[in-house]
């Protein structure tokens, strides 16, 4: 009876290893969302939940890992998490169980002490204004969010932003900053030159930079620390070549650290003088094919090192000990990414670490750089098996122009040749498609048996002013064909089945899915569109002011270089249109939408739907009410990827039927 038991036991095991991952183990809420280190080092706190319970904030001992505090909300999930000081930390809530429309977006914003104690309500929350017996004097409007900035860390004090929207319009006109006491609820608002667009703060926590823009110009201006008057420091183009400078950080009191294109195609961390404004030509840091990206890592208030973008996430470091710690970490988990961040003003020696791979999701630890103890405090999500995960690797795909294009491949764990394939087109498009890492849509794909194939088609950034530039006003054109050749060179290379192959994408990555199915229709199999742009000049004319949340001055300035004129390339957006080309899409079609997306108005959905119903096309078209760009709730997600999961099957996948 025991051997048979065991053979059983055995032969269930088998079976299951060939089983994909259930759907929800891809898309569910992270379980550990986020990890945040104590000025000091000696407490970590931790954003955690799962499907039943809402995110809550753990504080743990560093040393012995034992609860210390924390607090949780009845009817709200904790967000962003910062720490005020060792005693104090400040949160703002959102609400998973329903839908960005419904929750009208205010996050609110609340302090702490890290045992629990002493809760006070910072800000206004739209939905509810007080949660339990919260103190309410001195709170501020719903509009005061977080910034992204750790800030200072040293006294009860935060910065926060204060967007400020045009009126009846959900156009942000300008964003102030205020200097908020997390214990009193009293704030100041910063004195500014201009209309700010963002700010910074520097290597003290203090708010050092101040960008605005106005009639398609970005003017970025400095406030000395010593006069704490405002001087401006540069004025450029805001859209088109990225010729001017970013400010990204600072090393000290008399230089900051910009990022400037000035040799060359790719962009590279300089030093500017603050004094003499001048950049110094050599670059500090320069990545031979990838624009910099990256934040600097203060502790003390002295620059340690980078954390900066390649082709995945990695580290510069100026200090010794920094430099042995990333080492040993390396040694200790080979073949992953280790990102390492100090404590602000350290007093142990735990540093937190945010280990991750292609295939394996986040796991946070924390590593003690006298001891060598390295221990894991939580993973985002602990029921994926990297295993069962595929590979991603960064290729290069010659376009038929000769442009060279980055293409991200992921391959089934178990390889293959002549595989079903989608082709997902990230959104944008004026941006940095991927980069390496576990990522849900693709790898959910890989495990149903799909190679993912992700071009960073040109108009993508990070990857120089060459690829960036050569996208201007060429939606529905080159850039289509860069989408399209990497197909082609998927099929040659014997990756790709030429017959079944789909393309995917939202947004611009939804208006890219249906122009590929009006130019190529001989490539694609199918097509899954959402959230997406289907004319041009329905997203940017005047009757869409009320309901779009793209500035008048990208509207003004911007669309007519990157996208183009609305009247001398009036024959141009016509042609490039998949509401006025609709009758040439033949291919099965999935189409989602968000009632709510501000982004993309509904309206583009609407008529794109009554156009292809007209022609008769065979496609299938799914409204998520109160969803906006993107989907929030996870009943939304499992309903889009599970409706995604069947589409492709009966059309390139096991259940297809191939002409």
């Amino acid at each position: 009876m025991m051997i048979k038991h065991f053979l059983l036991s055995l032969a269930t095991v088998g079976g299951l290893a060939h089983a994909a991952p259930p759907l929800q183990q891809f898309f569910e809420p992270a379980h550990f969302k986020d990890a945040a280190i104590s000025p000091s080092g000696r407490y970590v706190a931790l954003r955690i939940g799962d499907n039943t319970l809402r995110d809550g904030m753990v504080v743990i001992d560093s040393e012995t890992q034992a609860v210390v505090g924390g607090t949780r909300l009845a009817g709200y999930d904790i967000a962003a998490i910062r720490w005020v000081n060792d005693n104090r930390l400040v949160y703002n809530v959102d609400d998973s169980k329903l839908t960005a429309g419904e929750t009208e977006f205010a996050p609110g914003l609340w302090a702490v002490n890290r045992d629990g104690t002493d809760k006070r309500q910072l800000a206004e929350h739209r939905i509810a204004y007080v949660i339990g017996s919260l103190i309410t004097r001195h709170v501020e409007p719903w509009n005061t969010f977080l910034m992204s900035e750790r800030g200072a860390q040293d006294s009860e004090f935060i910065y926060a932003r204060r967007p400020e929207w045009k009126e009846r319009s959900h156009v942000i006109e300008r964003t102030d900053l205020i200097r908020l006491n997390t214990s009193t609820g009293q704030a100041t608002t910063v004195s500014r030159p201009a209309a700010a667009k963002y700010w910074m703060l520097d290597h003290k926590g203090e708010p050092s930079i101040m960008v605005s823009l106005k009639d398609g110009k970005q003017t970025f201006h400095y406030r000395d620390p010593a006069s704490r008057e405002w001087r401006v420091l540069a004025t450029f183009t805001a859209y088109g070549e990225e010729d001017g400078i970013e400010p990204v950080g600072f090393v000290n009191d008399e230089q900051m650290l910009v990022k400037a294109r000035l040799k060359g195609d790719k962009a590279a961390l300089h030093t500017l003088d603050l004094s003499s404004g001048k950049v110094d030509p050599e670059p500090l840091v320069s990545l031979s094919d990838y624009d910099f990206s990256g934040s600097m890592v203060y502790s003390n208030k002295h620059l340690l090192g980078i954390h900066y973008l390649g082709e995945a996430r990695s580290s510069i470091w100026f200090d010794a000990g920094m430099k042995a710690a990333q080492a040993e970490v390396d040694k200790r988990l080979p073949d992953l990414v280790n990102i390492i961040t100090p404590p602000a003003t350290p007093e142990v020696p735990w540093l937190l670490v945010r280990s991750y791979s292609d295939r394996q999701p986040h796991t946070y630890l924390l590593f003690n750089s006298k001891t060598g103890q390295l221990k894991v405090i939580g993973a985002s999500h602990p029921d994926i098996n990297p295993a069962e995960m595929g590979r991603q690797e960064l290729v290069k795909v010659k376009a038929r122009d000769g442009m060279q294009i980055p293409v991200w491949l992921t391959k089934p764990a178990k390889g293959g040749s002549k595989l079903p394939m989608v082709v997902m087109v990230h959104g944008g498009p004026y941006v940095r498609g991927t980069e390496w890492g576990w990522d849900s849509d693709a790898q959910f794909l890989a495990s149903r048996g799909y190679a993912v194939l992700e071009p960073e088609y040109r108009g993508s950034t990070g990857y120089g002013v060459k690829l960036f530039s050569a996208g201007f006003k060429q939606w529905g054109l080159k850039m289509q064909d860069d989408i399209a050749d990497s197909v082609k060179w998927a099929v040659e290379k014997g990756i790709a089945d030429p017959d079944r192959v789909c393309i995917m994408g939202g947004s611009y990555g939804g208006y890219a899915t249906l122009m590929g199915l009006v130019n190529d229709p001989e490539l694609y199999r199918c097509g899954i569109s959402y959230l997406a742009v289907t004319d041009i000049p329905l997203l940017y004319d005047g009757g869409m002011a009320l309901l779009s949340d793209l500035p008048d001055d990208y509207k003004k300035h911007g669309v007519p270089v990157l996208v183009g004129d609305l009247e001398k390339d009036a024959a141009q957006l016509v042609a490039t249109s998949p509401l006025k080309q609709a009758a040439r899409i033949k291919r099965p079609l999935l189409m989602a939408h968000g009632s709510d997306d501000r982004r993309v108005p509904f309206v583009h959905f609407k008529k794109m739907r009554s156009a292809l119903e007209d022609a008769k096309a065979d496609a299938e078209f799914v409204e998520y009410v109160g969803e906006q760009h993107g989907w929030h709730t996870l009943k939304t997600r499992l309903d889009f990827w599970g409706r995604v999961e069947k589409f492709l099957d009966k059309h390139i996948g096991a259940g297809a039927k191939t002409e």
